[in-house]
């Protein structure tokens, strides 16, 4: 039966990690597999949709790419991940391979558990489960478990700025793993990143690989044909939750989201500088989306992780399409959401 199931590859972690950017470059690089992909967005607008649209037409098409943006995907398995799942089989051209790209805030468990239920195993297998992990962070300290190294570090080199320590969450996501990307190694030295592969070792269960990745470029053939079966393997993947509450369900109340839709104005160095400064101001976490820059025929691709910016001009503006700011921004609750719209649209109403 394994060999008639459709196989699954399950993408997790944290905010920024850059998972967006490595399911771009597997839908560019599928060998020929016809790929469906699940989308589990953080906030109200398809920045992520968006973003991977026509990136692998032939891969993967339009009517493929299924949006799931109710909620965090571990929390929403009954209601919407298995409806969504039924309705993707019962088609009579179904996908030679399914990627699914979960919210930055999911626990990867409960997910693996669902493709236990009759009307998902029996159609479907998980290939693997696949972590991907920010280098260049983890290297300045944040998102790291052990304080005292962080302490150690921040003596050693007082260039660091060690803010946020690693939470159950990404230790969560990373127990999960059959296999972690860790992305943007290009942004550390060598020295840098075996340090930061020896403090994954420290919470990844025996046999979980590591493949090292810049702008998430990884052959495919390492990610796509595992064939582990995690839906089988479930002892050691527990998270922190399920272990201190005998497998009950958990809450994401230490997260908050919004989206905002800004007119056109700002140049793109007004509009940068702005966004720097307002993460910097209210600690946001993630900040992702779309603006509108004077003068530009392309809209401008736009992800934050922290105080780090990232600004490309990804596609031309569409016949008909609005050509506005739109943008999505994720931090610990509670945001100070009407502060955080203040300064973003002052820069709008000076330009």
């Amino acid at each position: 039966m394994a060999q008639t199931r459709i196989p699954t590859t399950v993408i997790t972690g944290f905010l920024g990690a850059g998972k967006t950017t490595l399911v771009r470059h597997l839908l560019a690089h599928a060998g020929g597999k016809r790929i469906a992909l699940i989308i589990n967005e953080f906030g109200d607008i398809g920045v992520d949709r968006d973003i991977l649209a026509g990136c692998g037409d032939e891969t993967c098409r339009e009517e493929d790419m299924i949006e799931l943006a109710n909620g965090c995907i571990c929390c929403t398995v009954a209601d919407d991940f298995i409806p969504t799942m039924t309705a993707l089989l019962a088609r009579p051209d179904r996908p030679d391979h399914i990627v699914i790209e979960t919210s930055g805030l999911a626990l990867p468990q409960p997910l693996i558990r669902a493709f236990n239920w009759p009307e998902i195993k029996a159609e479907v297998t998980i290939d693997g489960v696949v972590t991907v992990a920010d280098a260049a962070a983890l290297a300045e300290g944040r998102f790291a478990s052990n304080e005292d190294a962080v302490d150690a570090q921040r003596r050693a080199d007082e260039m660091l700025d060690h803010e946020t320590p690693l939470g159950e969450l990404f230790e969560d996501q990373l127990v999960a793993a059959d296999m972690i990307v860790l992305n943007k190694t290009d942004l550390i030295d060598e020295a840098a990143l075996a340090a930061v592969e020896n403090e994954l070792r420290e919470h990844m269960r025996p046999g979980t690989g590591i493949v090292r990745a810049a702008n998430g470029h990884v052959d495919t053939r390492a990610l796509l044909g595992l064939g582990i079966g995690s839906e089988d393997h479930l002892e050691g993947r527990e998270s922190h939750h399920e272990l201190e509450h005998d497998g009950e369900g958990h809450e994401h109340d230490d997260f908050d989201s919004f989206s905002l839709t800004l007119p056109s104005g700002p140049s793109r160095d007004q509009l940068l500088s702005c966004l720097g400064d307002t993460i910097a101001t209210h600690d946001i976490l993630r900040l992702k989306g779309f603006a509108a820059i004077p003068g530009a025929t392309a809209r401008l691709a736009i992800q934050a992780v922290g105080p780090r910016i990232s600004a490309y001009f990804d596609r031309p503006w569409q016949d008909g399409e609005e050509q506005v700011t739109r943008l999505v921004v994720i931090g610990e609750s509670p945001l100070s959401r009407e502060l955080i719209e203040q300064s973003l649209r002052k820069v709008a109403q000076a330009a």
